[in-house]
């Protein structure tokens, strides 16, 4: 089937293309750009104002499934990847079980195609035996806990014995000991709040020591939800030395700060909290600059019962896979902080980097993941409209701009 996308903007982070054309598709393949003959049973489309790129990838996010179904089971989870424009989706191996042996991994690859597995690290990912590493390298993306491992021998053998296999390896930087019972960046609006706080050394103390570990040992790693403008600051002197890394921050840390607790949202609770405002600028201009190579959905599901509960007492983590790409643009793109390339390199071209893969150019008669995005299309974030089992979102309820119209997989 042929559709012409008329007068289309055709944004490519490859080839660093942002430009209107029209372009000719056949079964999502693009046949041709500015087509000078077009099929007379071709469909054709105004797209004026509309985005077709490469599609998105999520570097980690976690699944309900398996063991918590009525969070998020895998099909819910693949189906709200693709209307938020995510192609491809990496989930973070703390199911239940964890995904910490290959039979997991067979399991969940049987039922769906775009999801890949980071494998655990650590047996239950616990942070305190490592798994049968080569047994589980086959079939997942990465090794990731998802959790912090404050055992630094463990993460120095864990670097040592990963090196040689050449796969991914994401760590999170948290202190549980410093952050505590803290709900909150510390700072003044946790004081304001009357809400206990965390502090930056939380993140920057055992960012420091990891940093060391790789430094010294020399196994790329990437270190995930960078949340502080102490953790830019580190990260940025890191790769200046040449540390073998690449980092991540999540689009909420991009477009909130400790601002929006005076809501007192159970869904604004995260982990790691939001950071204060000028943590947040500081992030903004870490992805602007590369310092921080990808953004990270890290779509969290939980219940209405289990978010339904004083902000301190709630789980941390919020959903995210369908309103990360229209969020981002409005507040980002659109108030000119940011190119719509810069934003689509930091949700497609450098996560595929961070797991060792590479994105080709769009061109004509080359298959490749695409996406449909009208910026200015206005819907109410409801069960009626995501595909998402769950609803924990600070945006649930609201009406938002932008939308994921298709999406051609392959």
């Amino acid at each position: 089937m042929f559709v012409l996308l008329q007068q289309v903007r055709l944004l490519d982070p490859v080839a660093n293309v942002d430009r209107v054309t029209d372009v000719l598709l056949e079964d999502g393949i693009v046949r041709s750009f500015s087509p000078s003959e077009v099929p007379q049973e071709a469909e054709r489309r105004s797209c004026s104002g509309y985005v077709l790129a490469p599609g998105l990838i999520d570097l980690y996010s976690h699944s309900g499934e398996p063991g918590f179904e009525e969070r998020e089971t895998l099909e819910s989870l693949q189906a709200a990847a693709i209307a938020g424009g995510f192609t491809r989706l990496n989930i973070l191996p703390d199911t239940n079980p964890a995904i910490d042996q290959s039979a997991i991994v067979a399991q969940i690859r049987t039922k769906s195609s775009r999801i890949s597995c980071w494998g655990a690290l650590t047996l239950g990912v616990q942070g305190q035996q490592m798994t049968e590493l080569t047994e589980l390298a086959e079939g997942v993306i990465g090794f990731s806990d998802g959790k912090p491992i404050s055992n630094l021998a463990l993460v120095r053998r864990l670097l040592e014995y990963l090196q040689p296999m050449q796969k991914p390896i994401a760590l999170w930087a948290s202190d549980p000991g410093l952050t505590g019972k803290g709900v909150i960046r510390e700072g003044v609006n946790s004081m304001r709040f009357g809400l206990p706080g965390v502090p930056i050394m939380a993140e920057s103390a055992p960012l420091s020591a990891l940093l060391e570990c790789i430094e010294e040992i020399g196994t790329p790693a990437h270190l995930m939800r960078i949340s502080t403008a102490r953790g830019v600051e580190l990260v940025r002197s890191a790769k200046a030395r040449g540390v073998p890394i690449t980092a991540s921050t999540t689009w909420l840390h991009l477009l909130l700060s400790t601002d929006s607790v005076q809501s007192y949202d159970p869904s604004l609770r995260l982990d790691p909290p939001l950071g204060n405002p000028n943590d947040r600028d500081a992030l903004i201009q870490a992805v602007s600059d590369g310092v921080i190579d990808v953004i990270a959905v890290d779509h969290t599901p939980y219940t209405y019962e289990e978010k339904t509960v004083a902000f301190g007492e709630a789980p941390a983590g919020a959903i995210g896979l369908e309103l990360a790409l229209p969020l981002l643009w409005s507040n980002l793109v659109e108030s000119g902080r940011w190119s719509a390339l810069d934003l689509w390199r930091s949700l497609s071209v450098r996560p595929a980097q961070c797991l060792g893969q590479d994105l080709s150019a769009i061109a004509p008669d080359q298959p490749s993941d695409l996406i449909l995005f009208n910026p200015n299309e206005k819907w109410t974030v409801d069960r009626s409209h995501l595909r998402s089992l769950s609803t924990n979102t600070a945006w649930f309820s609201q009406s938002i701009n932008g939308r994921v119209l298709q999406a051609w997989c392959f």
